[in-house]
């Protein structure tokens, strides 16, 4: 838990821009969503967009957690109402049987009163979400597959093995804090804890840094993560990869990869919603009045589709079973809009034939435009 006295002054709510009720879901997803605009490798030589992580991931910490979550409420509750003598009026110190049952109640028997100190802070954090782009083939991305994204993130520095201190040297115990981490401050009948300034809230100290990671214990470095593209993925969608993501501070849990798709257009086909494919289907005027059966491509080689007599241009058969591939085994249809062929010359035995049918036509198609 972050010092008692932290907890009273800062609103963690506000610094995630949340409500106090947000579900846990919300919060997590607002975490993220700052935690990548202010992460230090965005933002290098930035010193006010370090600090503004620093506290993002404390916020965190605290509301991340449901138990501490819970802590920090009750301690919200209780600054606002003066109890322990904090501003807001409310209960005063004498009014108060046993002050150290009170501060158990509200701090899980952590606070110091009486000679009792709250042990180390925990200072695991989350590793950062990152983000991938990959680009995929039109039939790939239809039928799905499982592609090799490169992406650049942290991992435990291989020159110190993730200790952070130089080959041959080992980070020793701070002494001022002991390895607790946190140390107490005195304030009245009330002792705070706060993070060690000597170790920074890490029990350790590494006199002689590695070189290679200038004591950060990791280093930047590229890896292949293996994404499995569902069927039917489209262009612009964001696949989500648990746990590939940056890693995570003091022993947390790894950020998570995100991988923006890019779906290359296909010559002959388009996409019909997710699972459906379309394309133009070219047929003869005389194709299309008398009906004919014709040749179709699918995926999987040509079928033959059935056009019936009178079909108008623009007309869309459904082939059932042959577009896109679904996750549970099955097809989706393609769907082939007839797009008559009017022929852009004509032989003179052509245009004589036309002519002869164009006699015996003798209903016009815009009669409903006459007046």
């Amino acid at each position: 838990m972050p010092p008692q006295r932290e907890w009273f002054e800062k609103d963690y709510y506000a610094v995630l821009g949340v409500p106090k009720d947000a579900p846990a879901k919300d919060i997590t997803k607002a975490y993220r969503k700052l935690a990548r605009e202010s992460h230090p490798d965005a933002n290098p030589g930035d010193d006010a967009a370090e600090e503004r992580f620093k506290g993002i991931s404390a916020a965190y910490d605290v509301l991340g957690d449901a138990q501490k979550r819970k802590e920090y409420d009750e301690v919200r509750a209780m600054a606002s109402s003066g109890v322990g003598g904090f501003p807001g009026g409310g209960v005063r110190f004498g009014d108060v049987g046993d002050l150290d049952d009170v501060l158990g109640t509200f701090f899980g028997g952590g606070s110091r009163f009486g000679g009792r100190t709250r042990g180390r802070t925990s200072r695991a954090q989350p590793g950062a979400d990152l983000e991938a782009d990959l680009h995929l083939g039109f039939e790939d991305a239809v039928r799905g597959t499982e592609a090799s994204v490169p992406v650049d993130a942290d991992r435990a520095c291989s020159t110190c093995q993730g200790s952070g201190a130089a080959p041959g040297t080992t980070a020793r115990t701070c002494d001022r804090c002991g390895g607790a981490g946190v140390v107490a401050i005195d304030q009245g009948p009330f002792s705070f804890s706060q993070p060690c300034p000597s170790c920074g809230g890490g029990g350790r100290v590494i006199d002689t840094p590695c070189p290679a990671c200038r004591g950060r214990g990791v280093e930047r470095a590229r890896r292949d993560v293996k994404v499995r593209i569902p069927p039917g993925v489209r262009d612009g969608e964001r696949i989500r990869v648990k746990g590939r993501g940056g890693a995570g501070v003091a022993g947390g849990p790894r950020g998570d990869l995100w991988v923006r798709v890019h779906v290359a257009s296909h010559p002959m086909f388009e996409r019909r919603g997710r699972y459906d494919l379309g394309l133009r289907l070219p047929v003869t005027y005389v194709e299309a009045a008398l009906g004919a059966d014709v040749k179709v491509p699918t995926f999987d080689g040509a079928v033959t589709v059935k056009i019936p007599a009178g079909t108008p241009s623009g007309r869309t058969l459904r082939v059932k079973g042959k577009g896109g591939h679904k996750p549970d085994g099955s097809r989706g249809d393609l769907m082939a809009t007839v797009d008559v062929a009017v022929p852009q010359k004509v032989s003179k035995d052509e245009r004589a034939l036309l002519e002869q049918l164009a006699a015996l036509d003798g209903e016009s198609p815009r009669k409903h435009f006459e007046v």
